[in-house]
């Protein structure tokens, strides 16, 4: 259609698992190797051929990273890509980006590309920020009057004037990632490609990229922004798309996708308690999570003015010094309420855990949380650990539900914490 910006059609991206063979560097072993091996070169030149892909030839050492994604967006629209870490989210804009080449399928791009996908990519170390800036103008294939006609405004938006002169090599990462959002967003492109980047910037500088996405959209430019903050997809896209083991699982509005990715993520968490299979490998294990009321019930609705009991069942079969505990209380769009760790008010009783069953429980206080779903993630660890720092990371266990019946503004608060403040007049006082 002649309003398409993207179409992807049927694209799938395949991976070799570990390292292939080490590849000859010399004239003669490259010689030697095309003798010696004739048919092992075939095979590998036919395996190029992107043209030829059969599932059931493929063993286990081959990943699909994309597989039959198909996928429209429109000029000007603001598209959110969401879903958990090695969906495939990330392979699909380096394949928009043309950094690299889909196993099979069609993709086709109407206009100018703009990327920001990692922190400096596109940008040489050796270059100053201000012969950066060209470069990347260049590529885009605009001239050079052009990209001085932006290059005040980038420089102001990027706040590094100072420094614009000095390799990018000697930049922050935060510098590095201002620069490279400013060249993207002010530069002539006509689809913007963002990835989670922009959590590397401080919070003011998240609210510009965000306010300038918006622009650029309206503009008529497109954006296609991947992130794992939700609450960000909700407010800048339109449109969103769930991907999962590479397929687009579920397309609609950005608020119905990120409502149907947190609930299929949270689906375990609703029955106030969770039970975890034994794993005798584990030195430590969490074996049972509970929320329990103030009289040790097992409930998920809760008003603001009860405590809740975070209680935790678990088995230390080896001692591991150094052992320590870590937990989140967030609501369903990620944003974290409430965070504490076993070091928060010392000692960390955790850490002098004798080998053997035992009950932890964590209180969280009255009129702590506001109204609204709350999920409850774990995670512990040691630095000696036997295969690492993580020792048993159940993640998001348990959730539950907050209301508040008892003030007048109710469950119509849209603060993150249930606190209520007293407002006490005095007397005025004539000498002020």
């Amino acid at each position: 259609m002649s309003d398409l910006a993207i179409a992807v059609k049927n694209v799938s991206k395949i991976y070799k698992i570990g390292l292939k063979e080490s590849l000859p560097d010399t004239f003669s072993s490259v010689l030697w190797s095309l003798i010696s091996r004739p048919m092992k070169n075939f095979r590998d030149l036919r395996s190029l051929d992107t043209t030829r892909i059969d599932a059931g030839d493929l063993g286990k050492g081959f990943i699909w990273a994309l597989r039959d994604l198909s996928l429209e967006v429109r000029q000007g629209e603001r598209l959110g890509i969401v879903g958990s870490n090695g969906a495939g989210k990330t392979t699909l804009l380096k394949i928009l980006s043309r950094i690299t080449e889909p196993t099979s399928g069609e993709v086709g791009l109407r206009g100018r590309v703009g990327s920001l996908l990692e922190v400096g990519v596109g940008f040489h170390p050796e270059l100053t920020g201000r012969e950066n800036v060209f470069l990347n103008g260049a590529i885009l294939g605009m001239r050079r009057h052009e990209i001085d006609l932006r290059f005040d405004e980038i420089v102001s938006f990027a706040e590094i004037g100072q420094f614009i002169d000095t390799p990018v090599k000697r930049y922050s990462s935060g510098m590095y990632v201002r620069l490279a959002f400013a060249v993207a967003a002010h530069l002539e492109t006509d689809i913007l490609l963002v990835d989670e980047v922009l959590a590397v910037g401080d919070a003011a500088f998240q609210r510009r990229c965000l306010g300038k996405m918006s622009e650029v959209a309206a503009e008529g430019r497109t954006v296609l922004f991947v992130s794992h903050q939700l609450g960000l997809v909700r407010t800048l896209c339109e449109r969103a798309v769930l991907i999962e083991n590479g397929q687009a699982v579920f397309q609609d509005t950005a608020e119905k996708v990120v409502d149907h990715y947190l609930r299929s993520s949270i689906d375990d968490t609703d029955a106030g308690e969770r039970r975890f299979a034994e794993d005798e490998t584990k030195a430590f294990q969490i074996t049972r999570v509970r929320v329990l009321d103030r009289h040790g019930s097992v409930t998920t609705s809760f008003t603001c003015e009860d405590p809740v009991v975070i209680e935790l069942s678990c088995n230390l079969r080896r001692r591991l010094p150094g052992l320590y505990g870590y937990l989140t209380i967030s609501r369903p769009d990620g944003t974290i309420v409430v965070e504490s760790d076993s070091h928060d008010l010392p000692p960390n009783e955790i850490d002098s855990l004798s080998v053997g069953s035992h009950v932890i429980s964590i209180e969280i206080p009255p009129r702590t949380l506001a109204p609204g779903r709350h999920v409850v993630y774990l995670n512990f660890t040691s630095p000696t650990g036997e295969d690492g720092f993580q020792v048993d990371s159940p993640q998001n266990v348990v959730a539950f539900d907050m209301t508040d019946p008892f003030t007048q503004r109710g469950n119509r608060r849209k603060a993150l914490a249930g606190t209520l403040l007293r407002w006490e007049p005095s007397p005025s006082d004539p000498a002020r």
